[in-house]
């Protein structure tokens, strides 16, 4: 079994506060957090946005201890809100409410980064999914997080649930990368030759003045700057807790499969962020529909065949880590299609986005109970 001090999972999930009536986003975080500060004390917080709400998970050791509290916090987030007659939402992006709309949180943080970005920060309205994975060694943190850059247009494709922008088909199956790549600091990063090097990057961001600390890096992966976790960012929020569960499996499964190829003297080819950046982007444009590139063999292959090569690749962890069935879900997903897909098959049937958004409410609600 694995060293339980390695490998451990939390989980944050970005929901977006939704009047039932409009089905538009409802700027009503504080209501949400004074109605809810018994119930999740830290575990809920506001985003730079007032219609937007951050849940994240206690420390959880294995992949079902995760999932029920996945399971618990958006039941009882569920609950608060309609206490206050309004719904949650678990999309990367609201299909046609407008940031021009939306309130900005009134704290020094997010006033801070309106100043600094302007536009691109009040036009910031998008919902990840960002999976922590418990690493207790700095050095063998950042040689993972090298290895595992090329592995999270994958994840990525997997991800996708954000076809909509301010009332439009984008045309792409997750429009939030496309509106979060406007931030500095974003993205696949470089890999670093030590975690010293890492440090010395920082340091000369701080003493230029380019940011206050390492929080404001935000990577796609990053070494996590207060906990000691290698925190993975690239995916969109997902509609089904079954969903997120299944990508927060697979990717302890890589950060597990990476760390147990390091202990044998083995490595995994690093390749620079000017190749992985075009994997992102076919990620981002057709989600599972389309294709990667297999740089070994410099060759297009269907997503979904990488995805199986994925799964194939850590398969000899999962038992360890106790995630079979979790990971077993990911073959679902295949079958039934990403968040987009399914998003964008409403709308196709329908022609309505309310609909798209009662969609989204119900599949984010859904299987709550224990």
């Amino acid at each position: 079994m694995p060293d339980k001090r390695i490998f451990t999972i939390g989980i944050e999930e970005e929901f977006q506060i939704v009047d039932p009536e409009t089905r538009e986003l409802k700027s009503h975080i504080q209501q949400l957090l004074d109605e809810g500060r018994l119930i999740f004390k830290e575990q809920a917080k506001a985003e730079m946005h007032q219609s937007v709400v951050e849940i994240g998970s206690n420390i959880c050791y294995n992949i079902k201890e995760a999932k029920q509290e996945v399971k618990r916090l958006r039941r009882e987030l569920r609950k608060v809100a309609e206490i206050q007659n309004l719904r949650i939402a678990a999309a990367g992006t609201h299909p046609f409410s407008r940031w021009e709309d939306q309130e900005i949180t009134d704290r020094p943080r997010y006033k801070d980064v309106v100043e600094q970005m302007q536009q691109v920060a009040r036009a910031n309205l998008i919902f990840g999914l960002h999976v922590h994975i418990g690493i207790d060694d700095k050095e063998r943190a950042i040689h993972i997080m090298n290895a595992m850059r090329y592995f999270l247009p994958h994840i990525y494709a997997l991800s996708t649930n954000s076809p909509f922008w301010k009332g439009r088909n984008t045309g792409f199956k997750s429009y939030r990368a496309k509106i979060f790549d406007r931030f500095p600091r974003t993205g696949i990063p470089d890999h670093f030759n030590s975690h010293g090097e890492f440090l010395s990057y920082v340091n000369l961001l701080v003493k230029t003045n380019c940011i206050e600390d390492a929080s404001k890096i935000w990577w796609d992966i990053r070494p996590h700057p207060k906990y000691p976790t290698l925190e993975i960012r690239i995916c969109d929020v997902q509609l089904l807790v079954d969903e997120t569960i299944a990508i927060a499996a697979l990717i302890q499964a890589v950060v597990a499969k990476l760390h147990k190829l390091i202990e044998q003297n083995l490595g995994f080819r690093l390749y620079r962020r000017l190749y992985i950046n075009e994997n992102k982007w076919r990620a981002s444009r057709y989600g599972l529909e389309g294709k990667l590139i297999d740089f070994g063999k410099q060759k297009e292959v269907p997503t979904e065949d990488l995805i199986h090569e994925l799964l194939a690749f850590v398969d000899d962890v999962i038992d360890d880590l106790g995630s079979r069935d979790e990971i077993n879900f990911v073959y679902k997903m295949l079958e039934t299609g990403t968040g987009a897909r399914r998003q964008l098959k409403v709308f196709n049937e329908t022609n309505d986005l309310k609909k798209v958004v009662d969609y989204i409410i119900e599949q984010t609600n859904k299987d709550l109970e224990e």
